[in-house]
């Protein structure tokens, strides 16, 4: 099922028409741990089963054992400083079994940066010296006769 607007039939050649699904599909990280052959999609509301089995086997040559879907609720929260409540949109959640042989793992979209660590021990550094410093100045400037506190 199409929610797209196509124009009325005529007679005549050519059609300068094209029949497009509006059946999508996006791959996402689950938050609770799978097993390695179980995939977890977002879909549009109208795919079915059998569209999820057929969209797999025919755009990207992938064949599941078996798929089931579930209609997420989408969160319900008020509005700060308004006295309204917004509700996020639904979405259908597609969990795909691969056969047992297969097994899927998710890309690293971000490489871990070295830098990072590099960067955290040159703070660690300069905050030890800005100490020793600071030990230094308060042995030059102690008065006698002072308690410690006071320094």
């Amino acid at each position: 099922m199409s929610t797209r607007w196509y124009p009325v039939y005529q007679k005549g050649n050519p059609q300068l028409r094209v029949f497009l699904p509006n059946f999508w599909l996006k791959i996402v990280n689950p938050t609770m741990k799978q097993p390695k052959n179980v995939v977890q999609f977002h879909c549009s509301m109208e795919m079915t089963v059998l569209d999820v089995k057929q969209y797999l086997k025919k755009i990207y040559d992938v064949h599941p054992v078996q798929v089931n879907t579930r209609i997420q609720l989408g969160k319900i929260r008020p509005e700060p400083y308004k006295s309204i409540l917004t509700k996020e949109e639904d979405v259908k959640v597609a969990y795909v079994v691969l056969p047992k042989d297969q097994t899927f793992e998710y890309p690293p979209l971000f490489e871990k940066d070295d830098t990072k660590d590099k960067n955290v021990t040159d703070d660690m550094a300069a905050l030890e010296e800005a100490k020793k410093g600071f030990k230094a100045f308060i042995k030059r400037n102690k008065v006698p006769g002072t308690p410690g506190w006071f320094a």
